[in-house]
């Protein structure tokens, strides 16, 4: 059982907040927004409104947090994820304080709360952080056999690694981007076959439905995090579409791993979840055998029952005002590779945790073909497309088409713990 106040889903909100809103009081995610022409600011979704931290801190009322001057006027998350874990659990619970139904604090202030609660239509979402670095990882046993049988046919699927480590990959800080950027169709070389390799535009463009973690300062250079200790680093987390073009990453990846098939551009949802409000909905995870490295090993529950859904719309269905439409729901509870196990393996070399660093669980698939969290595993490498409500069939995204991934834990009598939504659509290659 979860012992914090700010999860107990009897609590309840002066802020009017709909029955079906991803943004209950129990969740409060942070993001940064820009509103009413006013430089960007940390805010908190609660309901259908965004709570202005900057004004509320200017008002005086986070003032006994002690809090550094200016800290949700940067335009980044970052500056609160320095301030470390014991600072994330006192504001977390200011907050949840000052909205409580009970409370009058804001209410008392005459005018204030117009000035801090601003309409959710009325912002626009910023990349939530300054990303200091990027890791991928490749945790979903069901995702990597399925690449395994595509690509190495009639060996093991999961290379003699997979069950021993966390595999993962450096990505690229500078090209991950927030929801609604648009997703330029890359270049890059492409083999087919025994002729030369040629440089076009990728024809094999994918999504990757995955789910990330953010970090505040973690272990100095040398030192190394204890799965253990996993929750005084982690603040929160995010959706992921870590865009995959195939047939680039297929010819360049060996023998270093995913290189420009990947860097292009990496969306992630505007509103970072904090790890304490998705507490009630962490689970055990699969049996790990054999077990792990000592280094490795956790004895608590860190897989998290969270629904994910894929759904796409073509250029045509959204001429049409035809709805995305849905091609793929999973849940990470599945994840053979924990968060914990990830940041104590990227740490466990000595390399130094930071402020605002992003890592991505890998694409999250499912044991059934509607679960899969790619196209290629969707259709099987291009051999079986799918249909779109329009009539049309895709193998992989084509020009115009528009992604949308969508996550949530608890609903059905839970408080509904919402990540949002992360999307982009595919423009032609420049």
């Amino acid at each position: 059982m979860v012992n914090d106040p700010t999860v107990d889903p009897a609590k309840g909100s002066w802020i009017p907040v709909p029955p079906d809103s991803p943004f209950p009081i129990q969740n409060l995610p942070y993001g940064v927004f820009v509103a009413r022409g006013a430089r960007p600011h940390v805010g908190v979704a609660i309901g259908n409104r965004i709570l202005d931290l900057d004004v509320l801190a200017e008002a005086g009322l986070l003032d006994d947090l002690e809090l550094p001057w200016g800290v949700f006027a940067t335009g980044s998350l970052n500056p609160l994820l320095g301030l470390g874990r014991g600072m994330w659990i006192a504001l977390r619970q200011r907050i949840s304080d000052l909205l409580d139904f009970d409370n009058r604090e804001i209410r008392d202030h005459w005018g204030l709360a117009e000035q801090v609660l601003i309409p959710m239509r009325d912002a626009v979402m910023l990349l939530p952080i300054e990303v200091r670095d990027y890791v991928d990882f490749y945790s979903s046993q069901q995702h990597a056999t399925n690449l395994g049988k595509m690509f190495r046919p009639g060996s093991d699927p999961l290379l003699p690694n997979w069950l021993h480590l966390p595999v993962g990959y450096h990505g690229r800080a500078s090209s991950v981007v927030v929801s609604g950027t648009p997703v330029v169709r890359p270049h890059g070389q492409i083999k087919i076959g025994d002729e030369q390799p040629i440089w076009e535009p990728s024809y094999a463009l994918d999504f990757e439905l995955e789910v990330g973690f953010i970090t505040g300062n973690g272990n100095e250079l040398g030192a190394r995090i204890a799965p253990a200790d996993a929750a005084e680093f982690i603040f929160g987390l995010v959706l992921v579409n870590d865009w995959s073009a195939r047939d680039i990453q297929r010819w360049e990846y060996v023998p270093l791993g995913p290189f420009l098939g990947k860097s292009f551009a990496t969306s992630i949802s505007p509103w970072v979840v904090p790890l304490d409000a998705v507490a009630p909905y962490r689970v055990p995870g699969p049996v790990q055998d054999p077990a792990p490295l000592h280094y490795l090993r956790t004895d608590a529950d860190w897989n998290i029952d969270l629904h994910l859904e894929v759904a796409l719309q073509s250029e045509t269905m959204a001429e049409q005002d035809m709805a995305p439409h849905v091609v793929s729901r999973t849940n990470f509870s599945t994840m053979y590779w924990n968060m914990a196990q990830q940041l104590a393996h990227a740490s466990s070399n000595g390399a130094n945790v930071r402020a605002g660093d992003l890592y991505a669980s890998g694409t999250v698939s499912g044991d059934e073909p509607d679960s899969y969290g790619s196209l290629i595993e969707l259709t099987w490498r291009g051999s079986r497309a799918i249909d779109l409500p329009d009539g049309s069939t895709r193998a992989f995204l084509e020009d115009g088409d528009t992604v949308v991934m969508r996550g949530w834990c608890g609903g059905d009598g839970r408080p509904r713990i919402g990540f949002g939504e992360v999307s982009g659509m595919v423009y032609p290659a420049i």
